[in-house]
């Protein structure tokens, strides 16, 4: 596959069945070195969407912003190839039993989402554990498609800098590359944190997702059920 068609089926979860960006009044571009593509968002009326012809932010910042300016989130995202990371803390992987989990939640997740993680409801997950204190989660932030899957990651503040997100990065994609899924990793131009994450796994750069607009963000995950 080439970078734009592995940047699409990163996309692939978003989309509703027109091809459209759910929940969004805007566009993504997705761009490479070498060729670029535009998802218009499913809740622009179809007149409008109909101008948005050229995957170029100038065109579609002409003719969205013609009142006001709308939010601009953009950031690169790699392919998690074959990688490896050493791990000063335990990893847990959502095939091994989870009890021990259950009443270690790190206060960010509502207790019912909790559980539908650790009952894997909510997709793979790898938890990293030191000093019986949960340092580092990544989950499975969107629903996985038959052919891709993409990584969240969370550090807990205090112990950031030591490795445990590519840690836990590495050991949940060792969890899901037998199945075959394409694994991918974003990030946002400002999040040197996480960009710093993808350089210690040397992740392969495919391109970047520029995200112009007003977007509805779920507050839980996707397949919770709060999110009913």
């Amino acid at each position: 596959m080439t970078p734009l068609e592995l940047l699409r089926l990163q996309a692939e979860p978003f989309l509703d069945e027109r091809g459209r960006i759910i929940g969004l009044h805007g566009v993504w571009i997705l761009r490479t070195a070498d060729e670029r593509t535009l998802l218009h968002g499913a809740d622009l009326p179809d007149d409008l969407a109909a101008q948005l012809t050229a995957p170029s932010l100038d065109h579609c910042r002409r003719i969205l912003e013609r009142d006001n300016p709308l939010p601009l989130r953009t950031g690169p995202t790699y392919v998690i190839d074959n990688v490896h990371f050493p791990s000063s803390a335990r990893i847990h992987r959502s095939d091994q039993p989870t009890k021990s989990l259950r009443d270690k939640n790190p206060g960010n997740w509502h207790p019912t989402e909790w559980n539908e993680l650790l009952d894997g409801n909510l997709g793979p997950f790898t938890i990293a554990v030191a000093d019986d204190v949960i340092v580092s989660i990544c989950h499975t932030p969107q629903p996985m498609t038959a052919r891709a899957a993409e990584a969240g990651v969370w550090t807990h503040p205090a112990h950031r800098g030591h490795g445990h997100a590519a840690a836990t990065t590495a050991a949940w994609a060792a969890l899901l590359r037998p199945s075959n899924r394409h694994l991918f990793y974003s990030t946002t131009a400002d999040n040197t944190s996480s960009q710093r994450v993808a350089a210690r796994l040397d992740l392969r750069p495919l391109g970047h997702v520029d995200k112009l607009g007003h977007t509805i963000s779920p507050h839980y995950h996707p397949l919770s059920i709060l999110s009913r």
